[in-house]
């Protein structure tokens, strides 16, 4: 089983491998086991299509998740638009890297079960997300 990065556009992570073990450790942590968890970094447009074909929304956004876990085994296909990390980190003003791994441990705790529709759930996600980050680690 493993973390596959597949790239849409002109990007790419410096450290696939620093990610990879990153997710990777995270789903250990929560006693889960890995699967085949794929990240898809594509601009506005890809990820706006996949929401229209497959959401029914018509809206721009920074993350879809597809879940595919099954029983304790994460899998899924998480779709990354990098122009909305850009612009999200501009206005949180915040460096690109931490918005982008915040979105990507966003679409890893969805596939752990966490939600965030209510403003409680976006409350624990908020605070699991910046609790996951603090495990990056990446050897440069």
């Amino acid at each position: 089983m493993k973390i596959d990065f597949h790239y849409e556009l002109e990007f790419r992570l410096i450290s696939e491998s620093g990610y990879a073990d990153w997710v990777t450790r995270v789903i250990m942590l929560a006693n889960a086991q890995l699967g085949n968890v794929n990240y898809i970094f594509c601009n506005d447009g890809y990820l706006l299509d996949i929401n229209q074909r497959h959401l029914n929304h018509d809206t721009f956004t920074d993350i879809i998740t597809f879940d595919y876990t099954e029983s304790n085994t994460i899998s899924g296909d998480i779709f990354i638009s990098v122009d909305r990390i850009r612009e999200n980190a501009k206005s949180f003003n915040v460096p690109f890297e931490m918005e982008l791994k915040r979105v990507m441990i966003h679409g890893v705790l969805h596939l752990l079960g966490y939600t965030d529709k209510s403003a409680e759930e976006q409350s624990v996600m908020r605070k699991k997300e910046n609790e996951m980050m603090k495990l990056f680690h990446v050897e440069q």
